[in-house]
């Protein structure tokens, strides 16, 4: 399954809606990553191809993109200061933020011992 392009109203629909509730209360029924990135960022762009793979090699987990030039309003909820920042998001438990570009080896972890 290839990543999904999230925008701040999809976000509030399919994830959370930050307006309506104060207590997180994810709403999808699968793990997901969300990647929040930029076009002109070279660390994203390295990250991108490997979310790509792992979202194939990983279909119990949802991986989306959010583009914070485009989606200003969702990257300051999130108060993303540094990308790529990669919010891990279990079924039952709170979201967990990682900032950086992380090796494959290490998000394929997260995805083992936290979201699956």
């Amino acid at each position: 399954m290839p990543t999904v392009k999230l925008t701040t109203q999809k976000f509030k629909e399919d994830i959370f809606d930050y307006t309506a509730e104060k207590e997180w209360n994810y709403k999808g029924d699968k793990p997901a990553i969300i990647d929040f990135y930029a076009d002109w960022c070279g660390p994203c762009k390295m990250v991108a191809p490997i979310l790509e793979e792992l979202s194939n090699e990983n279909p119990e987990v949802i991986i989306y993109k959010v583009d914070t030039e485009v989606e200003q309003e969702l990257s300051a909820v999130f108060q993303i200061r540094s990308i790529p920042s990669i919010l891990f998001i279990p079924k039952n438990r709170q979201p967990m933020m990682q900032a950086g570009a992380l090796p494959k080896n290490a998000l394929q972890e997260i995805i083992d011992k936290e979201l699956v």
